[in-house]
């Protein structure tokens, strides 16, 4: 079912300097500040191409794309670039800690090329939806350079954990590439040249998009677009074990703002949930963990935290039920503002989030804890999605460490 294919990518070389000063966070990860950090840090820090600068002047001849498209050809032309000499497919392991706890995890996986599929060949899965705005950029941008700078992130189904024991094999010698990012991740970066068994042991997996999904679907586009234009129906992937004890998926809070009032909310969502003040974030976490099965939110509304509880849940994405019966039926904030992000805004740690309600940056933060891959695997491979910013794969993959140029050529 799955086919994947070594490559040879072009990769950094010396000359280019210190691997920390030219990767970076995926595009859609990277704040206005993270930016211009990145870009003080190298004249050949990728975000040029990926995130580049856009110019008053700016026209159909000069503009972010033709100026990315430039980069890469001088780079390579400068040898800052070179294609690796002999095809192979890529460990790559990220050693992190995980915010709020502290705990310290290793996660495993390889970089290879991945056949691109129509989600009706069941193949390929995704777990949610895409909106045409990042599919547009990313596809200006693939149309002028004909090459992938970051990875998409695909998870696949091994229990027994064969392909991490062929992982672990090979992350024995010294790796390729050694890098911290800014979050105190480590990531490692070999090479296995004969992976005829990687590819065999893969082979009759479905995969399940984790991140990347407005990517696969712009490299859909642009294969349809070019037919016949070689490496095109592929696209570089770092795959996952999805039973791999590494893999952590975080909660992402919701902060509600610019509503006129807030003040009928507990009356109005004590119709359907459970609702008792606390004490403390500790007492929302104890809560979760004594009722796994059960819905059970946080709500910090100024210096007040309160729990609710779902009174009919049965099975349901605790995701879905705030955004159908809390935001949408007891703030009235529907599925179009929830797409506009217009009321709503999205934050990774819980007392991060409720220091926004305390501070009155946010009128009410709404707290969750994270969905379960045996939940997102059920939706995903069942042929539903879920709602948008239901899963924080945590770290992300960092872009740069491996290219992939279409048709291989300087």
């Amino acid at each position: 079912m799955a086919q994947i294919y070594p490559f040879q990518p072009f990769r950094y070389t010396e000359k280019a300097g210190r691997p920390e000063n030219l990767v970076t966070q995926p595009y859609d990860k990277i704040s206005p500040e993270m930016r211009t950090r990145y870009l003080s840090l190298s004249p050949y820090n990728l975000v040029r191409i990926i995130l580049g600068e856009r110019k008053p002047g700016d026209n159909d001849t000069e503009n972010v794309y033709t100026r990315a498209a430039g980069y890469l050809k001088d780079w390579i032309a400068a040898g800052i670039l070179a294609a690796d000499g002999e095809p192979g497919v890529f460990p790559y392991f990220q050693e992190f800690t995980v915010p709020d706890t502290g705990e310290r995890l290793l996660r495993k996986g390889f970089i290879a090329l991945g056949k691109l599929e129509d989600y009706a060949a069941g193949v390929v899965y995704r777990h949610e939806q895409t909106l045409s705005g990042p599919k547009q950029d990313r596809l200006e941008l693939l149309r002028h350079t004909h090459a992938h700078f970051g990875q998409l992130f695909m998870l696949y189904p091994d229990p027994a954990g064969a392909i991490d024991t062929l992982l672990d094999e090979a992350a024995g010698g010294r790796p390729l590439v050694e890098v911290s990012d800014e979050y105190g991740g480590i990531h490692r970066l070999w090479k296995v040249a004969d992976a005829v068994r990687i590819r065999q042991l893969i082979a009759d997996k479905r995969l399940l998009i984790a991140d990347g999904h407005h990517r696969y679907e712009t490299a859909l586009a642009f294969q349809k677009e070019n037919p016949g234009l070689a490496g095109a129906d592929r696209v570089m992937m770092t795959f996952v074990n999805m039973h791999s004890p590494g893999l952590k998926i975080l909660a992402t809070h919701r902060l509600v703002s610019g509503l006129g009032s807030t003040s009928d909310f507990l009356r109005a969502a004590g119709e359907d949930f459970r609702i008792a003040e606390i004490d403390s974030v500790a007492r929302l976490r104890q809560a979760w963990m004594e009722g796994a099965n059960r819905s059970i939110f946080g709500a910090a509304i100024g210096s007040r935290l309160y729990l609710l509880e779902d009174r009919n849940a049965h099975g349901e994405l605790d995701v879905r039920i705030l955004h159908e019966r809390i935001l949408a039926k007891a703030l009235g904030i529907g599925e179009e503002a929830v797409r506009d992000e217009k009321y709503l805004r999205y934050m990774r740690g819980i007392d991060a989030a409720v220091e926004e309600a305390r501070s009155g940056a946010a009128q009410i933060a709404f707290l969750l804890k994270p969905t379960s891959i045996e939940q997102v695997s059920a939706t995903s491979f069942g042929g539903g999605v879920m709602p948008q910013k239901s899963t924080d794969f945590y770290p992300k993959l960092l872009s740069g460490l491996t290219i992939y140029k279409l048709d291989g050529q300087p």
